[in-house]
């Protein structure tokens, strides 16, 4: 499988060809400020206690504290983390929030947890970083198979360390304990925004079908959105498997999940259907196609047989630089994540700003501050892309690190 922090330094290299930068300031965001691999004891239900391994990437705070989510999944890795941390810092800068960048995770099945042991990681997880993170530090999040509920656990285990309350320290938290209205769809809404700013441009059907490939939290808030604007959800998948509509309606998201929560697989009782393999949902024919799972999912083994018109990435890193390439001389628009899913980290720096002035707002009006914010910035990357004839990736990275780099000479790195 590709290395997805090469990958995100070959992208690095790319944008650096459009900045007028010195070169050993380029260099230094080949790197990340510092990164954190510790062993995490946990005691089990069946009383002995196992060690899982955990990391923290704190990668540039030119900007703001550092931010990024933290994800439990059984492949994640100190290279994945870093990756994942260099694209957060790129990610802030291109919608414009005060942060760095930084990640985190636990090389963890959390599904064969228990709801205890699972409480008992996400705590060791919180007190092996101790005070290396803050609200005015470093600001971690949910992220894959983490949740607000674990969010909440860390939060309480970093306030017994430093003997304060300090919801500031954590967002994507329960809404009882300081999280924000909006928070658990505000990617699929971030991402939405970018949709229909995109369809203004390259005159996209306003009935255009999507093929969604990830049916978590983002992807079927993305699903719904779309559905009810009047796009057809033609395929969708999830990490068992995807289901193509043979109706030309396409399926109701709402229904799909009702028919999940009692079947335990994706499914329909109102459109007929037919099954295929996760993967093969990217390669359906379809107006959009929207990665939403993990990274590593159009490499050059299948971008040659990707349909779409538009490739709209909700997931982290999922196309490949060699697939980039491919798809740019097929004229395939590809939405970068780095700007499509920037609506989560917004709202995530929306709740930041309301956990340190102790006033909360509606969702009514989280949102009415994040879609100007997703319209603009698309304008900004859209903007360059025509200026310099680059992708859209190619695009937001040159807005971004030169952000990044404005902060950083500011300072005197």
């Amino acid at each position: 499988m590709s290395n997805a922090f090469s990958n995100a330094m070959k992208q690095l290299d790319v944008a650096a060809k459009y900045l007028d930068f010195e070169p050993e300031i380029l260099d230094k965001l080949r790197s990340p400020k510092r990164a954190f691999n510790f062993s995490l004891p946990v005691k089990m239900d069946n009383g002995t206690t196992k060690t899982f391994e955990g990391y923290r990437v704190q990668y540039n705070d030119a900007r703001g504290p550092f931010k990024g989510g933290i994800r439990f999944h059984p492949k994640a890795d100190m290279n994945e983390v870093k990756a994942l941390s260099f694209w957060m810092t790129i990610k802030c800068a291109v919608v414009g929030i005060p942060f760095g960048g930084g990640k985190g995770g636990v090389t963890v099945d959390p599904k064969k947890l228990s709801a205890t042991e699972l409480e008992n990681l996400s705590r060791a997880y919180a007190r092996a970083l101790g005070k290396n993170i803050g609200p005015y530090i470093d600001v971690p999040a949910p992220d894959v198979y983490t949740t607000p509920q674990i969010m909440a656990w860390m939060m309480d285990e970093y306030e017994k360390l430093v003997g304060c309350h300090a919801p500031g320290v954590i967002t994507g938290k329960p809404l009882s304990v300081g999280g924000s209205l909006g928070r658990d769809t505000a990617t699929a809404q971030g991402a939405f925004y970018v949709l229909q700013s995109l369809a203004k441009k390259i005159r996209l059907n306003k009935k255009a079908s999507l093929a969604i490939q990830g049916f978590g939290n983002a992807g079927y808030h993305l699903a719904r959105l779309a559905y009810d604007a009047g796009y057809v959800i033609k395929a969708i998948a999830d990490s068992r498997g995807g289901i193509v509509a043979l109706d030309a309606k396409g399926f109701d998201p709402k229904e799909v999940v009702v028919y999940k929560e009692n079947n335990g697989e994706l499914g329909s009782n109102k459109t007929k259907y037919k099954k295929i393999v996760s993967e093969k949902v990217l390669e359906e024919k379809v107006d959009v196609v929207v990665p939403a799972a993990l990274e590593n999912q159009i490499t050059l083994k299948n971008v040659g047989k990707i349909k779409a018109a538009v490739v709209l990435e909700v997931a982290n890193g999922p196309t490949t630089p060699e697939a980039d390439v491919k798809l740019f001389k097929k004229s395939v628009v590809v939405c970068p994540d780095v700007l499509t899913n920037a609506g989560g980290v917004t709202v995530s720096y929306f709740e930041w700003v309301q956990n340190l002035q102790g006033y909360y707002w509606t969702e009514k009006e989280v949102f009415s501050k994040l879609q100007p914010i997703m319209e603009s910035s698309f304008a900004a990357v859209w903007d360059i892309s025509q200026e310099k004839k680059v992708d859209l990736r190619t695009a937001s990275f040159v807005l971004a690190i030169k952000r990044v780099v404005e902060a950083m000479k500011a300072r005197g790195y």
